[in-house]
């Protein structure tokens, strides 16, 4: 089938604003991109802003009425699964569970059980669908084996996605140290756990030369070792969501647990130093971290209850906060969005140009709404944005050439 949007603003690679055009597609597959001629059977945009459809890096749960409301199209599901996504079938289940109306990339489990100790079976995952490898939720304590991790990575052309907190500092801890972990008087670890995680990892990336994404990167020491890496070329991506760009640890006041996040909430200082990557370049994706968790996991004592947070709907809305505040371009927002984690995972998609995926959002940029925990579309309502005014509403979603929303 056909597909042709005109009078739409475009998202177009290298340009820092939406230029007026239109696209037309053919099949699954971009064929145009620009002034459009063919006027039969179009969809008219009506001066909405077309855009490649968001790829989000590193999820937990699939939840596609949230990610249709979001504007995303394509997801990597982390291999926090139950059971983990350590086998080849797993992953081949999860490759085709999104079908027919949203892509799942699964990530497949560095190791058995997620356990750090035993490497699981990383090129035969590739095959059965495996777009990256993830350490999970977990950090891999055992250098000799991250660094074969990497190695293997590395051999097979796949991104190694990480989850950086040294375990020997943060223990069993629920916030970063400071006035407010301690004003509460909850468990807490230095926000350099973090740093020296990163740290560790870049030297062993220098050694294999592998491909390595740090899913967060949320204090400016870790952000300072991210910089150097970058200015050595070294194959080294980091991403963020919007809960750490625009909360510091101030929301767990009140023992509020939908501010229970992992990695916690941090400083004000590192926030500002978060924006500040963004704006350099430093950080390359952000991400929803959507992990959806209903009151079972959420109305418990803070230190009790579970980390995570349903972002998928409002990861776009949030987002365009970083255009209005003049950090970035709207261009720049959807390589953080789209074109980066598109570029990590090796799918061709993420991008308005001929021959790439034909997934595409319209969406208008000052349209007003509020974030609603017990509104949401998702498994569950656990968002600290809840009660947020907002701008920015996806209106049409197309996965393949196809609406879909």
């Amino acid at each position: 089938m056909k597909l042709t949007i005109i009078n739409g603003q475009l998202i177009l690679p290298g340009q820092d604003m939406p230029v007026p055009g239109g696209i037309q597609a053919d099949g699954d597959t971009v064929t145009a991109v620009g002034e459009i001629t063919d006027n039969k059977d179009t969809v008219d945009a009506k001066g909405a802003i077309i855009a490649p459809g968001i790829v989000d890096l590193g999820v937990f749960a699939i939840d596609k009425a949230a990610f249709h409301f979001g504007g995303i199209t394509r997801a990597a599901l982390m291999p926090d699964q139950s059971p983990p996504l350590d086998y080849p079938a797993r992953v081949r289940f999860a490759a085709y569970s999104g079908k027919p109306d949203l892509w799942v990339h699964p990530l497949g489990a560095a190791t058995v059980n997620l356990g750090g100790s035993e490497m699981a079976e990383i090129a035969l995952m590739q095959d059965a669908g495996a777009k990256a490898i993830s350490t999970g939720r977990t950090w891999i304590a055992d250098s000799g084996m991250m660094r074969r991790l990497m190695q293997y990575c590395a051999a097979l052309d796949l991104a190694l996605v990480i989850h950086s907190e040294d375990s020997g500092l943060t223990g069993n801890a629920v916030a970063t140290d400071g006035e407010m972990a301690t004003r509460l008087g909850l468990a807490s670890a230095p926000a350099e756990a973090e740093a020296i995680a990163v740290a560790r990892d870049i030297e062993l990336a220098r050694m294999t030369g592998a491909k390595i994404h740090f899913r967060q990167v949320t204090t400016r020491a870790a952000l300072e070792h991210v910089r150097r890496a970058k200015s050595d070329d070294l194959a080294i991506t980091c991403g963020i969501t919007p809960a750490h760009l625009f909360l510091s640890d101030i929301a767990m006041g009140n023992f509020r647990t939908f501010a229970r996040l992992s990695p916690p909430l941090r400083s004000e200082t590192d926030r500002r130093a978060c924006i500040a990557a963004i704006a350099d370049g430093t950080i390359d994706v952000i991400s929803s971290g959507h992990d959806p968790r209903g009151a079972e996991d959420k109305r418990l004592p803070f230190a009790d209850a579970a980390p995570g947070m349903a972002g998928a709907e409002s990861l776009l809305a949030l987002s365009l906060g970083l255009v209005r505040d003049n950090h970035i371009s709207m261009g720049r927002l959807f390589e953080l969005l789209s074109v980066n984690p598109a570029k990590i995972l090796g799918v061709a998609a993420g991008s308005l140009a001929k021959d790439m995926a034909a997934d595409i959002i319209l969406f208008n940029a000052d349209a007003p709404w509020q974030i609603h925990s017990d509104k949401m579309l998702a498994h569950g309502g656990n968002t600290p944005f809840d009660g947020m005014p907002v701008q920015g509403k996806v209106a049409t979603v197309y996965k393949g050439g196809q609406q879909i929303y």
